[in-house]
């Protein structure tokens, strides 16, 4: 318990709770149960891009065509809707699957095979996700009325007081706790992002490890793409634009080390709640939403900082024991 009390888990427990006073102190319905579902709700996407960010960075890699992903998948999904609006669901949701999967395939492909470095060969995807969505679409939206009502009124249903979206984000937090923790692909991460060199002694291929990370990242980049746009009912060129940086920064501040193999599923969770809640509470006390790519920047910064400092702390405590001992 008292490990815990210490841990970045804990502090941004806390950090969240004075959030939420201070924001009540100007706005108490803020914090009433129905608008907190809400919350939850509006981060849910956040949260599971950040999921699959995650174990991107854990191997010492980043994702920055995550926003890309989603909005390719979402427009695919909402033009196939359009026009043909019998496809049945479970078909659509089977597609975004597996567009996801196949475009965080090719990030991780590059990346092993032709060891081109993470961030040049998602930068570049990106940019080739986002010509994709105008070479289909003719840089044309989607628009409600063009959407079946089956395909907007899934992730809106409510079951047990909570959207279909947020139990989804419930349900593969669960599952990604449970992969980190308990099965050999989860620990390869933090092996293979740790120490690489060593990861390769014991057995475990590095660019077989990343690959399945984009993998990962970009399968619930493809579901978070039909999500989004069902939700808001639109489909355009744009959409998500700079939602990448969101999601570093909910990995970052959360606890996630860049430089990769430390972290925690909670640490993820609990920074795009952070994230969710400043981006909700901006227009309540008076601050332009506009402010918050600024923030998300910052908070990068910040945790960074933040991290590499307790990281060296953590080394000279170490180094101090060997010199004892010697």
């Amino acid at each position: 318990m008292s490990g815990f009390l210490k841990s970045r888990e804990a502090l941004l427990v806390g950090v969240i709770a004075v959030l939420l006073v201070v924001i009540a102190t100007r706005f108490p319905a803020f914090i009433a149960p129905a608008n907190l579902v809400n919350v939850f709700n509006d981060t849910s996407p956040l949260l599971l891009l950040a999921l699959g960010q995650t174990v991107v960075i854990l191997t010492r890699c980043i994702d920055l065509s995550v926003a890309a992903n989603l909005a390719l998948t979402g427009m695919v999904c909402a033009m196939l809707n359009a026009a043909y609006p019998g496809v049945p669901l479970a078909v659509i949701l089977v597609l975004a699957l597996a567009m996801g999967a196949m475009m965080g395939a090719v990030n991780g492909l590059l990346v092993w095979r032709l060891s081109i470095p993470p961030i040049v060969v998602t930068l570049g995807t990106m940019t080739i996700y986002r010509g994709f969505i105008f070479v289909i679409s003719g840089g044309e939206w989607v628009n409600s009325h063009e959407m079946s009502a089956a395909f907007t009124g899934f992730p809106r249903a409510v079951i047990l007081g909570l959207p279909v979206l947020s139990w989804i984000a419930i349900v593969a937090a669960a599952l990604f706790v449970v992969m980190i923790a308990r099965t050999p692909l989860g620990r390869a991460f933090y092996a293979v992002g740790g120490n690489p060199g060593a990861a390769v002694y014991t057995g475990l291929d590095v660019g077989k490890t990343q690959f399945w990370a984009f993998v990962l990242s970009g399968t619930l980049a493809g579901l978070t793409g039909y999500l989004w746009v069902a939700r808001y009912s639109v489909a355009y060129v744009d959409i998500a634009g700079g939602f990448e940086l969101e999601v570093v920064a909910a990995c970052v501040i959360g606890g996630i080390s860049i430089a990769g193999g430390a972290g925690t599923i909670l640490g993820t969770i609990l920074g795009a709640l952070f994230l969710g809640i400043v981006k909700n509470a901006l227009p309540v006390v008076g601050i332009s939403p506009f402010w918050q790519l600024a923030i998300s920047g910052a908070a990068i910064v910040i945790a960074v900082a933040f991290n590499t400092k307790s990281g060296r702390a953590k080394g000279r405590i170490i180094l101090k024991r060997a010199e004892g001992t010697a």
